[in-house]
């Protein structure tokens, strides 16, 4: 099944918090782009802000964004604030919606 609302991708994100902390040590986590702003399509992947208490390795990392994927039935960008370029960074902070 694939999302169809901000709503949903905040329940679907709040039902694995356990997981999320628990296997990938996620602190908090986010929707920016897109969803955030109520324009997304059909065709839009979900734009993810993930704050970790340790940071994970690549390959955690992927396992992360292909299980956020799984779950919610879209495709998945998932970035750190660390990976944020100043300009969009701030744009994309003012914009993220915590769960």
């Amino acid at each position: 099944m694939s999302v169809s609302s901000l709503e949903q991708i905040q329940s679907i994100l709040s039902d694995h918090h356990a997981i999320l902390a628990q296997d990938y040590d996620v602190v908090r986590i986010g929707i920016f782009g897109s969803w955030a702003r109520n324009e997304a399509t059909q065709d839009s992947d979900i734009d993810i802000l993930v704050v970790f208490g340790k940071t994970p390795g690549f390959f955690k990392f992927l396992e992360l964004e292909e299980q956020l994927a799984q779950w919610l039935g879209r495709p998945v960008d998932l970035v750190t604030p660390g990976a944020l370029k100043p300009r969009i960074g701030r744009r994309i902070l003012r914009e993220v919606v915590m769960v």
